[in-house]
């Protein structure tokens, strides 16, 4: 029998998914454990929800407290309305709707992003190190990695002193070389390593494209 524009479902019609990934069976079954009069029938129903979801995710059944998670979830579909026993203590409506802390932004000095976000724990790293040779010998590393970054995201050329007050600042004055006789590595030769590094990952990625051809 041909469908008529009356029997057609439009998914703009349909109920909200509130986790998606069960899909919309899932989501009928919980209403319709919800609708129950029997808290007998709904704890019942509740134990085959559960387990029908799980057998969707057979690869977390090794994941600790999984049995947990979805008891949870299964309470979050009903949105809180699902009356039925838990093993578990059963989520808080008020604490899903609390929204989360603000996550610090890991790089104190943005207008360096071009650093990288691990480039101040070094030189922080660096700051707490005694005086010496093993010292000096990270300062200069840590500075020729800066040069480097530097170059890959700005220009073909930078003065060591740019990145010397760089160090300065990011260390909070704490490491200061600026009067060192001492060169960093020379810009094109920073360069030149940078293209061999690139051209490594690139050979690296082709070849493993070619062998999962074959």
């Amino acid at each position: 029998m041909s469908l008529t524009i009356e029997h057609i479902e439009y998914n703009t019609e349909r109920e909200h998914l509130i986790i998606p990934e069960y899909g919309r069976h899932i989501q009928k079954m919980i209403n319709h454990a919800i609708a129950q009069e029997s808290k007998d029938e709904r704890n019942k129903l509740a134990k085959a929800i559960i387990s029908v979801m799980g057998n969707m995710q057979p690869h977390l059944r090794d994941v600790p407290d999984f049995q947990h998670k979805l008891w949870d979830q299964l309470f979050i579909m009903s949105k809180f309305k699902l009356d039925a026993d838990s093993p578990f203590e059963k989520p808080s409506e008020e604490i899903l709707r609390l929204s989360p802390d603000p996550l610090a932004y890991p790089q104190n000095y943005p207008k360096y992003r071009f650093y990288g976000n691990n480039i101040k724990t070094m030189i922080d790293a660096a700051s707490s190190w005694e005086d010496g040779d093993m010292k000096t010998a990270l300062i200069f590393t840590i500075a020729n990695h800066m040069k480097k970054s530097f170059l890959s995201w700005n220009k073909d050329t930078v003065e060591d002193i740019v990145i010397l007050n760089h160090l300065f600042e990011l260390s909070n004055g704490k490491i200061d070389i600026r009067n060192t006789s001492e060169k960093l590595t020379d810009s094109s030769q920073l360069l030149k390593m940078q293209r061999k590094t690139n051209n490594y990952k690139s050979n690296y990625k082709k070849n493993n494209r070619n062998r999962k051809r074959y």
